[in-house]
């Protein structure tokens, strides 16, 4: 059986970093092959507007991708909401709840420090948003194995484990950079390790 795709992205640290340099790139990819149907809302402290994220994604987009196609940028900006807050507060839940609409089942992407993800799933939690909504979080998971096993309870309290997703953007990263020099050193991959297989 299909999961149902997650029909709203909210991206917890959308100001930071992370955002900038991978999400929004990453973002803007799937605008541009046809794989982006949700809306986006960034959620962080800082008091900004949609317009306000839009320029930082295109800036993060421009800087990580070498360029950008405006009409593409546009659908993906189109996309965007933006919803300030401290995620300690209910205040920020109760935004991003009105943010949300009618969405039962979006996607939480952490991508925050792990200090924080335990406030955030508790808002998550406290606010209704948890239920039936899935949950993606950047390492690092904790400082050493106690933490992390203590970060793990604190996300499997609200989310069961088949809806938490840990990722680490760089761990395949060389694996990854190395399939180039592969299909192109071995001539009896190239033909096949194509656009068009």
């Amino acid at each position: 059986m299909t999961e149902p795709r997650s029909d709203a992205l909210v991206v917890f640290g959308a100001t930071g970093d992370l955002a900038h340099k991978m999400i929004f790139p990453a973002l803007y990819r799937m605008e541009a092959r046809g794989g982006l149907k949700a809306p986006v809302i960034g959620v962080a402290l800082d008091d900004w507007s949609n317009d306000r994220l839009a320029a930082r994604a295109r800036d993060g987009i421009e800087t990580h991708l070498g360029g950008i196609d405006d009409v593409t940028f546009d659908r993906l900006a189109d996309r965007l909401r933006y919803v300030a807050g401290d995620y300690r507060e209910p205040g920020c839940f109760a935004g991003l709840k009105a943010a949300l609409g009618t969405a039962k089942r979006p996607l939480f992407y952490l991508a925050i420090p792990p200090s924080l993800f335990g406030a955030v799933v508790k808002g998550l939690d406290d606010a209704g948003l948890a239920e039936g909504a899935r949950l993606m979080v950047e390492k690092p998971f904790g400082r050493d194995l106690a933490s992390a096993q203590a970060l793990n309870a604190t996300l499997r309290g609200t989310f069961p484990e088949d809806a938490i997703f840990r990722i680490d953007h760089y761990l395949g990263k060389e694996a990854i950079q190395n399939l180039l020099y592969f299909r192109f050193a071995n001539s009896f991959l190239e033909p096949v390790w194509n656009r068009n297989h």
